[in-house]
């Protein structure tokens, strides 16, 4: 908050202004880290391929917990006007934890939830999130029944704020409702997810492999993807003419 007399054109509340602070919600009362696993060496290496020099380094793997309320700042308005525009019930079953770290603020959404809360938070004008800036995967295979995880950035023209979703789905059912629907700017993004980290979009118009060959075996974004030792799959590939090319539409 900014103290009186200066500039607060881009701040969102005026400066005697104090923003409502979230109610406390099951999805948002636990703020102890999850510890999924245990990491030894600098890279992880298991057995004799560490070569490092640190093969005694352990640190254990954790996942943020939820973060109780209040946020500070505009981020207790997203959480408070999300919940009244889904009710309060379907808030709960749709957000599995609310995570601030260092001022951003990620809501971690159940996947068959996925497209009513993106377009509440396009549509609701106390919201306003027009723009998604695009979809990051991330692995963790010490994350049992949770490995993938799909992560959208979202941008708010209108308030100028940020926000982000996080979805996880296991190895096993890595099926994902596509964001097209409700982002068209998600298409390529999704593509690329989909490409390096095995989650499949489900309802896109056309997930298709867009850096590897579409024969290529495994994503080589996975943690479980060899470092070294791959046979060079490119050998006597051939390159069909622009003609003859897969169209990407």
């Amino acid at each position: 908050m900014k103290p009186h007399g200066e500039d607060n054109a881009s701040h969102p509340y005026e400066p005697d202004e104090t923003p409502a602070a979230a109610p406390e919600s099951p999805a948002a009362a636990a703020p102890v880290d999850e510890v999924i696993g245990v990491r030894r060496g600098m890279f992880g290496v298991a057995g004799t391929g560490d070569t490092s020099g640190y093969g005694r380094l352990v640190r254990t793997i954790k996942l943020p917990g939820g973060t109780p309320p209040p946020y500070g700042g505009y981020l207790d308005e997203i959480v408070v006007e999300l919940r009244n525009a889904l009710t309060a019930a379907r808030f709960e079953e749709a957000i599995e934890r609310i995570i601030v770290f260092r001022g951003e603020l990620t809501l971690h959404v159940r996947r068959e939830h996925l497209l009513e809360v993106a377009k509440t938070l396009r549509d609701h004008e106390a919201l306003r999130f027009e723009l998604c800036l695009g979809v990051s995967g991330t692995h963790y295979p010490d994350d049992k029944d949770r490995e993938l995880h799909a992560v959208y950035a979202l941008n708010s023209i209108t308030h100028n704020r940020r926000v982000r979703l996080e979805v996880s789905v296991p190895d096993a059912d890595p099926h994902i409702p596509s964001l097209y629907p409700v982002y068209p700017t998600t298409d390529w993004h999704e593509r690329e997810t989909y490409d390096f980290f095995g989650i499949l979009f489900d309802g896109h118009p056309s997930l298709t492999r867009i850096a590897m060959p579409d024969d290529w075996r495994g994503h080589p974004q996975r943690k479980d993807y060899p470092l070294g030792g791959i046979p060079v799959e490119y050998k006597g590939a051939r390159i069909p003419p622009p003609d003859e090319r897969r169209s990407y539409s």
